[in-house]
């Protein structure tokens, strides 16, 4: 099946009737539009239906001017237009009344999360057992003036409501394909589906086994959480990322969308990569994993090889259908730790190091770097970076289940995906690049840091934290949980600080509170139902909210100089004295304050005294002597009469606000005053109810029970996989069992589905064997009878001969 839109059409359409109602159109700000302004108290009701660790985000941006809001009681999309920086630098205006879109199908489950294609002409409506497809571009009804558009449900036989034990975990655009989305779902299966030709069956299947099966200690290092795709870095384009409950990260590489378009230097690079660096590796098992990649590249992309005839470089180049007959991609993982000099080996392959539960994953390429973020439930971000390259690799006699079209083409694949775990080894920093590259094995990770939210303690054990990058400045990571907001700059990155030159220390990442939702001291759960961060070409970023209670908050993020740490100097502290002298302000210069200037009189002779006033001596030493007083002492008492009126007010205003605050002060007092009894008795009763509870205290000590011995060690480590029992393998027993139950049911209808087919496919061949089976029975109940007859005269003779006999004797 495949869609083709005419968008000129739509276009005109839209043209229309934004012409008709040109003259309505209104520009407000964002967070004052009608769509979330306009609510009727409906919110809350539909908060309260929500599981509560369903995680929902119900805003989409198109990167341009255009902003989608699924509003969950009316069922529809709202499509605003928004302009960045309009009137002003820093606001955000919308365009009111919004269009409002609706499928032209019935939804009959609730949608979680809603994404946008690069294009932006398909929408996702995604939720916990369904998932469908909104396409953009429709036909305007004549009712509500609405745009019904043509949704489709994607993988209906495997997501459907009636068999929702299995559940979907992710879903995702592939960042390099308009038409490609990935689901992860909880039966360890990732699925790639391809919208412009079919959304009934995948394209590609990948069924996950991290493990062999029979040796998993726990549940949770088997069942999935989340993945991503891999960003623009040489094969991290091809890979996939797989988050498993017990924190564990898998990549599968190569996985490529089939029709999907990348730049000829990208893949260009990743050609030579392998020519220079595996094939000239004195390693057998590097020659035959390089070999393994250009064949494949070879195949997937045939320009590769025709470019040595052609001499032509397309700008950009399609990736063909391609699958190796007896080979299956590699589960590579789990990634594990780099181990610095004289760091004990046993932590590289140690598992979880924060509290609770893995429960999302988010990757981000940042220049050079490739940063892994993974949320846990306990409230950490434990933030690592790729210490090497991703290298694809195969495993040879698990040969893939091909399904091919009447000329032999690829359209889909499915495969098991298992991974490696005897050839695993511990990377060490010092370690040389020959030991490392083109072996198949994973990439090893370089912890940056581990940053704790300090969520509320009441919301710990089902925290669920979502994490977004932010498109104009990589190094931030929004994180969104029940308690807000948070961004969080990362200042060091090591591949990067080390191509620009800069000789820099491990900076920690610094944390900034974007958003709260706890009022107070006590804290209520108020999810958030939506988050987008926007940008613009001037450097000006946004970050737009929507809660529970469909209320819009809108704000403005610093992007200038925020790579910049703030630098405090703790060896020199300030002290009590220099903190006042900062904070008072200067009222009168501290050079009027010090006085005049000392000037030296000049040299008087030794006759000055026996001159007379009157005389010409006299008169100069006069005129003399009064430029210097005027210089020095009058001009000394302008400026200080200047200051004084300059600062009249000034120092009027200081005073009646110190008369003030004095006033406040002495209010302060008397109510303290009059609140001292109050607290004596307080104080009085406190110490009474002191000496009851040391009372009691003591009788407590003196009960037998009360000389218990602690714990030991072994008994808390058991205390402590109990509790881990209890928080993370539960659900992740209680998931494996209904995905089983799932693919039990599944794989019976499809087995009756199957003998119907046949049973339809054969009808002539039944009808023959009905035929012969009437016959044969018709033929068996008249050798019966003929048997029944004939036993009976068997009978007849006999008594005859009995007979005869009896009378010869």
């Amino acid at each position: 099946m495949r869609f083709n839109f005419d968008l000129a059409e739509s276009t005109e359409d839209d043209s229309r009737s934004s012409l008709t109602h040109k003259e309505e159109v209104q520009w407000v700000p964002l967070q004052s539009h009608p769509v979330f302004t306009s609510t009727d108290g409906s919110g809350a009701t539909a908060t309260a239906s929500v599981p509560s660790r369903a995680v929902k985000n119900l805003l989409a941006w198109d990167g341009a001017s255009r902003l989608y809001y699924w509003d969950s009681n009316k069922q529809c999309l709202h499509r605003i237009s928004i302009h960045l920086g309009e009137p002003e630098p820093t606001s955000v205006v919308a365009a009111s009344p919004s269009k409002v879109l609706r499928a032209d199908m019935e939804l009959d489950f609730v949608v979680n999360k809603i994404s946008i294609n690069r294009n932006g002409s398909a929408l996702l409506l995604a939720g916990s057992d369904d998932l469908c497809v909104m396409y953009l571009y429709g036909r305007t009804s004549s009712k509500d003036n609405t745009i019904i558009c043509r949704t489709f449900s994607i993988g209906s036989q495997i997501y459907s409501s009636d068999s929702n034990s299995i559940r979907i975990l992710q879903v995702s655009w592939h960042p390099y394909s308009d038409t490609h989305v990935g689901i992860l779902s909880s039966d360890s299966v990732f699925r790639l589906f391809d919208l412009s030709s079919g959304v009934k069956q995948p394209e590609q299947e990948y069924y996950l086994q991290p493990v062999e099966p029979g040796r998993s200690r726990n549940a949770a290092s088997i069942c999935p959480v989340d993945f991503s795709f891999g960003g623009d870095h040489l094969w991290d384009r091809f890979s996939v990322f797989v988050l498993f409950g017990d924190g564990s990260v898998y990549i599968l590489c190569p996985v490529v969308p089939f029709g999907s378009v990348y730049k000829w230097e990208s893949i260009l690079e990743m050609y030579s990569d392998a020519h220079s660096f595996g094939l000239k590796s004195a390693n057998s098992t590097a020659i035959s994993n390089s070999n393994l990649a250009i064949s494949w590249l070879e195949a997937t992309f045939p320009e590769l090889a025709q470019q040595a005839t052609d001499g032509e470089n397309p700008s950009t180049i399609k990736a063909h259908s391609h699958a190796f007959f007896d080979a299956s991609v590699v589960l590579q993982g789990p990634l594990r730790k780099v181990c610095r000099d004289g760091e004990d080996e046993t932590l590289a392959v140690r598992g979880a190091e924060c509290e609770g539960r893995a429960v999302s994953f988010l990757y981000n390429v940042v220049s050079k770097d490739s940063i892994l973020v993974t949320a846990w439930s306990g409230g950490q971000l434990q933030i690592d970076a790729l210490a090497d390259e991703i290298q694809p690799v195969w495993i040879t006699g698990i040969a893939p289940r091909l399904r091919v079209d009447s000329h032999d083409h690829i359209l889909g694949v499915a495969m098991i995906c298992e991974s490696i775990s005897a050839e695993l080894s511990i990377v060490k920093l010092d370690q040389p690049l020959d030991n490392t590259v083109w072996l198949g094995h994973p990439p090893p990770l370089l912890r940056l840091a581990i940053v704790d939210l300090a969520l509320p303690r009441k919301m710990e054990s089902s925290s669920v934290i979502t994490m977004f990058v932010d498109p104009l400045v990589p190094e931030r990571i929004y994180s969104l949980h029940e308690g807000g907001v948070d961004s969080i700059v990362l200042h060091f990155l090591p591949f990067t600080s080390q191509v620009s030159g800069k000789d820099e220390s491990i900076k920690t990442p610094s944390v900034h509170p974007v958003l709260s939702t706890c009022q107070g001291e006590t804290f209520s759960p108020s999810p958030l139902f939506g988050f987008v961060s926007l940008s613009d070409s001037f450097g000006y970023s946004w970050v737009v909210v929507v809660t529970s209670t469909q209320e819009c908050v809108v704000l403005e993020m610093k992007t200038w100089n925020l790579l910049l740490p703030i630098q405090v100097d703790k060896e020199k502290p300030i002290g009590l004295e220099e903190q006042k002298e900062k904070d008072t302000p200067d009222i009168i210069s501290k050079e009027l304050l010090a006085g005049p200037k000392l000037v030296l009189a000049p040299q008087a002779s030794p006759n000055l005294r026996s001159v007379a006033a009157d005389s010409i001596e006299g008169r100069s030493a006069l005129h003399q002597y009064f430029k210097l007083f005027h210089e020095n002492y009058v001009e000394y008492a302008h400026k200080v009469y200047f200051e004084l009126k300059h600062h009249g007010p000034q120092l009027k205003r200081i005073i009646d606000d110190q008369h003030a605050r004095l006033d406040e002060v002495q209010q302060k007092i008397l109510k303290v005053e009059a609140k001292q009894p109050m607290l004596e008795e307080r104080t009085d009763r406190a110490v009474q109810l002191h000496n009851s509870l040391e009372q009691r205290l003591q009788h407590l000590r003196s009960l037998p029970g009360a000389h218990k011995k602690p714990l030991s060690r072994a008994e808390r480590e058991f205390k402590s996989e109990l509790d881990q029992f209890t928080g993370v393998e539960l659900d992740a027993l209680q998931s494996s069992i209904d995905t089983l139950r799932a693919r039990l049911r599944r794989n019976t209808q499809s087995s009756k589905a199957n003998i119907a087919n046949q049973q339809r496919k054969m009808p002539g061949r039944n009808h023959v064997q009905d035929a012969q089976i009437s016959q044969l029975k018709s033929s068996l109940e008249k050798l019966s009878l003929v048997n029944s007859e004939s036993s009976k005269k068997v009978k007849l003779v006999e008594s005859a001969l009995k007979s005869r006999e009896s009378s010869r004797n």
